[in-house]
């Protein structure tokens, strides 16, 4: 060892003021190696080399679990104003290229942005009137069918249950009964006055959201990514964008998804007469935006519908095309819209639409998957597990002006 060498490993050693996994700016060319140095005296506290590392794994697990628990408190807390907020993101990535599109037609961003979220509004408010005016005009029909429907349920749990009509007529008597309590209704309405102001409230949140994120999508990025220390800021913006082009895959690939299970399963209803096809088409593609669960609730539906109207044999045969649609969307269309990039497990997708229903019911089940999304592909963006190690797309915003013509 030279004089240098010697001279520095006699002298104390001194504590780094950053950690162990912190890179200094800056070292010394000349520096020892790490080898060369005298090893650290350790003082015996009676606790293992092995006790040492899993407690030191036990509290580093408990931090993060509780800051689990305060980030999924706060959002519980806050779900009047994240759930919307959340709402407006996914429209964003699915009508950011109309807004593109409109601006190519030389109309400035915002007034394209306002044209993107009233057209949204249009063709929204258009789907609920033509469901509403075909449940209106085959009420009185659908009301008939329903009756025999519950005749027929009842013949069938006398028949097969030993259930007989006293038994039956009183189940429904204690229903009746429970739902025409006065406390019962008083506390029903306010409880759905309650969740119509909610309603209402969330519905501008999400709407103004979606302009401004629209117009001003990469200024608001740019300024949560300067929240960040500067050694963070280019891991932030690169996990966002990646982000993004994983959310925008899934949102697409998805309405493409409902739309093919909307179209696909409102034909067999056409095909085989039954009533309220375009709402059944609706629920359909509303339903195919929660993974496993809407799929299975929207099938039921239509099923349930073809037994009432048709009866069993029909019933049957709806039941066939509704698990044909989904088995080709499932093994067919998913995996070639969506790829690689949005990959999450069949387990992770299932415990996230559970979370999200215990957060926010069925609002939460509608974000839930495309949050898991997110959340994988930054976790395997920070990795450097990227499935396309291409650069991901800018996030949506405001291009450069155009040169003028002076």
């Amino acid at each position: 060892m030279s004089n240098l060498g010697r001279d520095e490993a006699d002298e104390p050693e001194q504590e780094s003021p950053v950690a162990d996994n912190e890179v200094l700016e800056e070292t010394s060319d000349d520096a020892e190696p790490a080898s060369a140095r005298e090893p650290v005296t350790r003082v015996d506290t009676g606790v293992t080399r092995g006790m040492e590392i899993a407690s030191a794994w036990s509290w580093r697990f408990l931090v993060i679990v509780a800051a689990v628990v305060v980030i999924g408190y706060t959002m519980r807390y806050l779900s009047e104003v994240f759930v919307p907020v959340t709402i407006g993101v996914l429209l964003t990535a699915l009508l950011v290229p109309v807004t593109n599109g409109l601006q190519k037609l030389r109309i400035p961003r915002g007034p394209a942005a306002g044209l993107t979220v009233i057209a949204t509004l249009i063709v929204i408010a258009g789907l609920l009137t033509l469901v509403g005016t075909q449940i209106a005009g085959q009420f009185e029909d659908l009301s008939k069918q329903v009756g025999e429907g519950v005749q027929k349920l009842r013949e069938m749990a006398r028949i097969n249950f030993g259930l007989t009509d006293a038994d039956i007529t009183n189940l429904f008597k204690q229903v009746q009964k429970q739902f025409a309590s006065g406390g019962a209704l008083g506390q029903q309405a306010a409880a759905v006055g309650t969740t119509a102001t909610h309603v209402v409230a969330g519905l501008f949140i999400a709407l103004f959201s979606l302009f401004f994120f629209l117009y001003q999508g990469e200024q608001i990025w740019a300024w949560l990514v300067r929240l960040f220390p500067r050694r963070a800021r280019d891991k932030a913006d690169s996990s966002g964008r990646r982000a993004w082009v994983s959310l925008t895959a899934f949102v697409r690939a998805t309405v493409i998804v409902a739309a093919v299970d909307a179209i696909g399963i409102s034909l067999g209803a056409a095909i085989l007469g039954l009533p309220l096809v375009s709402a059944i088409g609706i629920l359909v593609f509303v339903g195919a935006f929660v993974p496993v669960v809407g799929a299975l609730v929207s099938g039921v539906v239509a099923v349930l519908v073809a037994l009432v109207a048709k009866g069993p044999i029909v019933a049957i045969v709806m039941l066939a095309i509704v698990i044909g649609v989904q088995q080709l969307e499932a093994h067919v269309l998913q995996p070639f819209l969506m790829g690689r990039a949005v990959s999450v497990h069949p387990l992770a997708v299932i415990l996230a639409i559970a979370t999200g229903v215990v957060i926010a019911g069925i609002v939460g089940a509608l974000i839930a998957v495309p949050t898991a999304a997110v959340i994988n592909a930054i976790v395997n963006h920070l990795a450097g597990n990227d499935p396309d190690p291409g650069p991901p797309r800018p996030v949506p915003g405001r291009p450069r002006p155009a040169p003028s013509d002076d």
